[in-house]
């Protein structure tokens, strides 16, 4: 399998913490490249929007969020590069734009060669509900953790 870049969407939670391991782990054993997307769900979009949330806060936490995904990284021994990138799960705008449509532009978008992606902890949770989209639609490999 011939992978250049490992995209894996995340929310800061835990899960996906552990879906940023895998993936970092996978763009290790294939010499790629790691790529964190950070997907907003609807609700703090519309925070952000109307002033109720900090825009720099939510960039402050994703900020911190990669720094741990690098010190795990080092930790274990990888040495990958990353980069990041901040989508919106959901559009007033564009209908058809949900979790697993976001991903799966994004992928396409950085070229994405592999994904690895959270599943579901909740209803609520935009990564998660991204999970069974992303298995259906991808033309990528996926890992579901």
């Amino acid at each position: 399998m011939d992978i250049d870049l490992v995209l894996v969407p995340v929310d800061g939670s835990d899960r996906s913490e552990q879906a940023a391991e895998y993936a970092t782990a996978i763009a290790q054993r294939y010499d790629a490249g790691l790529h964190l997307l950070f997907v907003l769900d609807e609700r703090l979009r519309r925070d952000i929007d109307r002033g109720t949330v900090d825009a720099e806060s939510v960039a402050q936490d994703h900020r911190e969020f990669t720094q741990r995904v690098r010190e795990r990284s080092h930790e274990l021994g990888h040495d990958v590069t990353l980069d990041t990138s901040t989508a919106t799960a959901f559009s007033q705008k564009r209908l058809m734009q949900n979790p697993g449509s976001v991903v799966l532009d994004v992928a396409e978008d950085v070229e994405a060669d592999f994904l690895v992606i959270p599943r579901a902890a909740s209803s609520e949770d935009a990564v998660g509900r991204a999970a069974i989209y992303v298995l259906e639609y991808a033309s990528q490999p996926v890992l579901s953790v």
